[in-house]
């Protein structure tokens, strides 16, 4: 297998470092809009012959094909923020490559009724293009880092091998860490953080289909399992009510993450304030009128997540909340997976967030090398047999846990 990754930041790094362990792959061109970034990644990895650094503008798809096709790449594996998901999709889809992604095409809120109807859903841009993979027998694995991801591969664990049916699949997302000499730092990309927080939230009811909400509605207290404990959840926009429902029978899904008063009290302000905004506004220099992103200028001003990691304390658990019946009984269970920082950061230096979400994609990289995982067309993780990645999870030394409710 030959790899291109695109994207050198906080989750691409995370991603060199946790292949580079692994013999599955022949090469992996790293590459990034900011060389060094990528140069940077290559260079961790202490001479590995397999890696190389490139600069590629991930919002040219001609560009990127032809960096598949000048590298012999047969995947490649974005790991850049939503916006540039189209292109790479696309240009995957020209050269003749496997694609993976961790998130999926922008949604669009409904014009008229956005707390109530869906307009153009995550992903919607993507299954479009799906009976063309499919026809040229190619695969985009799309949705596949942690949430979504791991959490949809639980969800595919559960129908198989747990229930006999279910009445719910409940995406619950919660931490305990803090972070030193920061009141506010989010460990994951704002940007990205904005974008789901503050777009309605979409449920899925099998007699309704998909509708949506307020942001941050439906508040509910989860307790999160290995001492993190109790955590506020709310509804928030996520992949994973858009995918589990095309291959997994439930009759209700949901995804709630766990982000504190102070944390969606200062996103609301900066919805207040239009700055969560990607329309360009013009601003004065010295140089004169310059146009800017007001989201752009909040994710400059903010710590980079991937450099929190020696400031960062506490565990991160991502996992999947399933109600419904078995052997005629009632049954509920917490499928999740935890990360400690303390250990990502001794074992890979790599915070918990970043590394909890590169991890998932290795794995599905290696069981698609193997031949575990095949396919074609546009397929979300729950598409696939949920055990052998369970298993070599575990042997990547991150095993999952179970909680019966």
């Amino acid at each position: 297998m030959r790899v291109l990754l695109v994207g050198a930041g906080g989750v691409g790094t995370a991603i060199t470092r946790i292949a580079a362990r692994r013999p599955f792959f022949e090469a992996m061109a790293v590459a990034d809009y900011d060389l060094a970034r990528a140069e940077a990644a290559v260079a961790a990895l202490g001479g590995d012959a397999r890696f190389l650094a490139e600069r590629v503008d991930a919002s040219d798809e001609a560009a990127v094909t032809a960096l598949l096709e000048r590298h012999a790449c047969d995947v490649l594996l974005n790991a850049t923020d939503p916006r540039f998901v189209m292109p790479l999709f696309q240009a995957a889809r020209a050269a003749g490559a496997t694609y993976v992604d961790m998130a999926m095409s922008l949604s669009h809120p409904h014009p008229e009724q956005p707390y109530e109807e869906c307009g153009v859903k995550l992903g919607d841009a993507q299954f479009e293009q799906a009976a063309d993979w499919e026809k040229a027998g190619k695969l985009a694995l799309v949705g596949m880092g942690v949430e979504p991801g791991l959490s949809d591969v639980f969800a595919r664990y559960a129908a198989d091998e747990l229930f006999d049916e279910i009445e719910e699949l409940g995406v619950r997302d919660g931490a305990n860490l803090t972070v030193d000499g920061y009141d506010f730092a989010p460990s994951f990309s704002i940007w990205t953080t904005i974008e789901e927080c503050l777009n309605p939230p979409v449920v899925y009811e099998d007699a309704r289909g998909w509708f949506t909400t307020e942001p941050f509605s439906e508040p509910e207290v989860f307790d999160f399992p290995e001492g993190i404990g109790p955590v506020e959840c709310v509804n928030v926009e996520h992949e994973e009510v858009l995918l589990m429902p095309r291959w997994v029978d439930a009759r209700r899904v949901t995804f709630k993450y766990g982000l504190g008063e102070e944390f969606i009290s200062t996103l609301k302000t900066l919805h207040l304030l239009g700055l969560d905004r990607t329309e360009p506004v013009t601003v004065p220099s010295a140089d004169g009128p310059v146009r800017v992103s007001p989201r752009d200028v909040v994710a400059a001003c903010l710590p980079e997540p991937a450099t929190l990691g020696d400031r960062m304390h506490g565990k991160t658990c991502a996992g999947t909340w399933v109600r419904g019946a078995k052997d005629g009984k009632p049954r509920e269970v917490y499928l999740y997976h935890v990360v400690d920082n303390q250990w990502s950061m001794k074992e890979y230096g790599s915070q918990a967030v970043v590394w909890q979400t590169a991890v998932n994609p290795v794995v599905a990289l290696e069981l698609l090398a193997g031949g575990a995982w095949s396919g074609a067309g546009v397929l979300g993780p729950e598409a696939f047999p949920a055990r052998p990645f369970l298993d070599l999870l575990t042997e990547y030394g991150s095993p999952w846990g179970m909680r019966e409710q």
